[in-house]
């Protein structure tokens, strides 16, 4: 399974907006596109921040949908008032759900790099040794791992019941991470606190 993800840090006042036009606009077209399966919104009301990934069967769907999906991304950015939308393509290493993650969860976003060579060994060792931890983590739903292996760069996205979990696990999920990323060789290069707005990626269990 592969994921395009959209990420825009717009004007807080056009957040709203932002999350109307996918929820009302973007989502119901999903089933219309062949081998796109599910859509999920992360949104940060604190930095403006939007992140929209859309899931697909295998990375022959994912490229051929990327010159519909540019409409999607410049009407996204007017809407949020951003200046700039930064488009991943991804494949889904890793996702296990003890929980459904429903709309308005929490979420722990992290991105980081690692040298290419060395991702298998990084994803073994984030399904034996860190996902059981995370898994022991108050209120969890749910982990993802997505990767680029051409550039070595990651994104984990953690899921909790809401953000008060989030909060609470905050310094017990940072010192997993940290640990976790070191002992590796990996650099986080980014980490986000979100409101997992919508949840509907439909990615089966993968580990």
């Amino acid at each position: 399974m592969y994921a395009r993800s959209t990420s825009i840090r717009g004007n807080l006042s056009n957040l709203d907006a932002g999350i109307a036009y996918v929820r009302d606009e973007v989502m119901p077209a999903v089933p219309k596109k062949d081998g796109c399966v599910g859509l999920s919104l992360l949104a940060d009301r604190g930095s403006g921040r939007c992140i929209v990934a859309t899931s697909f069967v295998d990375e022959q769907a994912m490229r051929a949908t990327a010159h519909e999906d540019r409409t999607v991304q410049h009407r996204l950015m007017h809407t949020l008032g951003g200046e700039h939308a930064d488009v991943q393509e991804w494949e889904i290493a890793v996702l296990h759900r003890e929980r459904p993650a429903g709309d308005g969860a929490g979420a722990q976003v992290t991105w980081a790099r690692i040298a290419p060579n060395h991702l298998d060994d990084l994803l073994d060792a984030y399904r034996h040794n860190l996902l059981p931890k995370l898994q022991e983590l108050p209120g969890f739903c749910s982990v993802s791992m997505l990767v680029d292996r051409r550039l070595g760069r990651t994104v984990s996205v953690t899921s909790f019941e809401d953000r008060n979990w989030v909060a609470r696990d905050r310094k017990e999920a940072r010192s997993l991470r940290e640990q976790f990323a070191q002992a590796m060789g990996a650099k986080i290069v980014d980490v986000a606190e979100m409101d997992l707005v919508l949840a509907h990626l439909h990615v089966p269990e993968a580990v």
